[in-house]
């Protein structure tokens, strides 16, 4: 749950972390940046679908007192769908230290091939090719009324330039206007949540995201879950390959009553690494994944991970 807020409001805001001042030279103008920025704006799963990569997740569940338990931790390689707009494969290749047995694996990957055999097979018929068609179209659509919801809901202010990891970036604050008519169930999520934004002042693109619930956040009228106020995301991006701003990682920690029963107190990390192209033909070994600062690597095996041969797709 929390990552779709993260997730949702990442592909629709841009907000973001400390660093050092960047110079002393005017700002640009706010709204033709915005602009700019609104034009750069696209939702991960678009940008991720040309690549592979791994994702580690940490997740740490917290008592009445905020005493923090066991760490649950689960490395995973994701794969782009068989077509523009198909879900992405992702496959846990380790959990808590241990990992997947090969045999397991193996009878994923052949699970997988008959899938895009299937999907390779389904595809010769025009009347399914254009049901498709019309499917990534609808959601584009979607897409594009989260990000015009981030204008609708927030109030944005420039603050000031800051150099991160090398790249200047333009700070911007948002503030939820009390009166907004979002038009999309995540532009009413985002009036609950405040935040702070780095872009890339070259790149107009989205450095890291920071935001907090400023008012609890009900989800399916609060039946399904009421996520709390104080509630907080963090999320940040890395340019790759020196041309896409892709998904580094993901922070959270939230305190959420599930079915108007249950309280669930969590936090956690995604870090997501090796970033590369892929295509349906590629075979490919994916290394460790780089171990987040000032915690103990996951995946101790390094490059000699097995080479698995990908599905063949249409």
């Amino acid at each position: 749950m929390m990552r779709l807020l993260v997730c949702t409001l990442v592909a629709t805001a841009a907000v973001g972390a400390q660093g050092g001042p960047s110079s002393d030279r005017p700002l640009p103008e706010l709204h033709p940046f915005l602009q700019q920025v609104r034009a750069h704006l696209q939702p991960d799963d678009e940008r991720q679908v040309g690549y592979a990569f791994t994702y580690t997740e940490r997740r740490v569940k917290f008592d009445s007192n905020g005493k923090a338990g066991s760490i649950a931790v689960k490395v995973t390689e994701s794969y782009p769908g068989f077509a523009p707009g198909e879900p992405r494969w992702d496959r846990v290749i380790e959990e808590d230290g241990h990992r997947v047995p090969e045999a397991t694996l193996q009878k994923k990957d052949d699970e997988r091939r008959k899938e895009a055999e299937a999907f390779a097979r389904k595809l010769k018929d025009p009347a399914e090719r254009a049901r498709l068609r019309r499917e990534r179209e609808q959601d584009h659509r979607e897409a594009r009324e989260r990000i015009d919801d981030v204008f609708r809901v927030y109030d944005i202010a420039m603050l000031g330039r800051e150099s991160l990891e090398g790249h200047d970036t333009i700070v911007v604050s948002l503030t939820p206007r009390p009166n907004a008519s979002p038009r999309t169930r995540e532009g009413g999520w985002m009036k609950a949540f405040k935040g702070k934004a780095w872009l890339s002042e070259s790149d107009y693109e989205l450095v890291r995201l920071d935001v907090e619930a400023v008012d609890p956040v009900s989800i399916g009228l609060g039946l399904v879950a009421r996520m709390n106020k104080g509630t907080t995301a963090s999320f940040s991006r890395r340019k790759v390959d020196g041309e896409t701003w892709l998904p580094a990682r993901a922070e959270y920690r939230y305190n959420v009553r599930v079915l108007l029963l249950k309280a669930m107190r969590e936090g956690g990390t995604v870090d997501f690494s090796n970033y590369r192209r892929f295509s349906v033909d590629t075979t490919t070994a994916i290394g460790a994944p780089a171990p987040a600062a000032g915690t103990p690597s996951v995946f101790q095996r390094g490059p000699d991970a097995p080479s698995i041969a990908r599905p063949r797709g249409p």
